[in-house]
């Protein structure tokens, strides 16, 4: 039972995730909300609401012995995690930065390697280098930037590479924070874990994004961006956290890194919906690819008898 329960907690923050890469990218894109003063403006709601929630239900005290983890989970989980994915988000496109994420299981595989908590088999090893491969490609695909060889469109390809860059290393940031709160999430209750984490991020994140959101014109936000923002707050930050992190308590950081692989469907299926991005051969070959070296990473060879 508790097994199924963490996979519907899993599904359902894939799809906040999965809507999110459009969703946010309405507030983004017509500078409501740069992306720095965004990330502030979530870190604040959501340690507000964490706060509530721990004080209603659930009262820790956390041991010094933890502090340095909880750190930690403040530096990758939220504040570069946050930070580079809505920097990244501005500059690519919806579907490029789902596809991207789908490199988190790849990624918590070799950080659990290096921590010396799974060791990497040949068929594993394979796997990453395809996966790998698929982003590379993606990476360097050139449709999303525009076409043409003129100055701007140059300009944008570079954007959108960099926007990928950005996106990538956001992945490598969750993984690192999915396979260092495993230990906390058995030792104490999921909220007060997320609690303090984007308690400590606001130190972190209020040297980048405090001038930002100082800067933000309320008054321009239309039914539509309010709307956005309430969604990026609530539902992306903190009930997907919240979701994340009552499953990470009951099953292995793998298995929630796993979940990856459907927001990049429902990313597409939104992002298509809404117009906010297209398909090409590009993105299907890379996404197959990405999904390939993932399916090989977490799946088990059959043994002969």
């Amino acid at each position: 039972m508790k097994k199924l329960l963490a996979h519907l907690f899993l599904f359902a923050a894939a799809l906040l995730y999965g809507a999110n890469y459009s969703i946010a990218k309405l507030v983004l894109d017509d500078g409501y909300i740069r992306p720095l003063g965004f990330i502030m403006l979530r870190v604040l709601a959501a340690t507000l609401l964490f706060w509530l929630s721990e004080r209603l239900f659930i009262r820790q005290n956390i041991a010094r012995s933890d502090w340095p983890r909880l750190i930690l989970l403040a530096l990758f989980g939220v504040a570069l995690n946050q930070m580079l994915f809505f920097s990244g988000l501005k500059l690519t496109t919806p579907i490029h930065a789902a596809l991207i994420m789908t490199t988190t299981p790849l990624l918590i595989l070799v950080i659990s390697f290096f921590l010396r908590e799974e060791p990497i088999t040949r068929r594993k090893l394979l796997g990453i280098s395809v996966g790998i491969t698929g982003t590379i490609l993606l990476i360097l695909e050139k449709s999303g930037a525009g076409s043409g060889s003129s100055p701007s469109a140059f300009r944008q390809m570079e954007a959108v590479i960099l926007g990928d860059l950005m996106v990538f290393i956001n992945a490598l940031s969750y993984a690192v924070y999915l396979v260092l709160a495993r230990k906390l999430m058995r030792k104490y209750h999921p909220i007060t874990v997320v609690k303090w984490a984007f308690t400590l991020g606001i130190f972190f994140v209020l040297p980048f994004g405090g001038n930002q959101l100082a800067a933000v014109s309320w008054s321009s936000f239309s039914t539509t961006i309010w709307l956005a923002v309430a969604y990026v707050l609530v539902g992306t930050t903190f009930l997907a956290y919240l979701f994340n992190a009552l499953a990470l308590k009951m099953v292995k950081p793998s298995i929630v890194g796993t979940y990856v692989y459907l927001q990049p469907l429902l990313a597409t299926l939104v992002a298509l919906a809404m117009q906010a991005d297209r398909l090409t051969f590009i993105k299907i070959a890379s996404g197959l690819l990405i999904v390939l070296g993932v399916w090989m990473v977490s799946s088990k060879p059959k043994t002969q008898p």
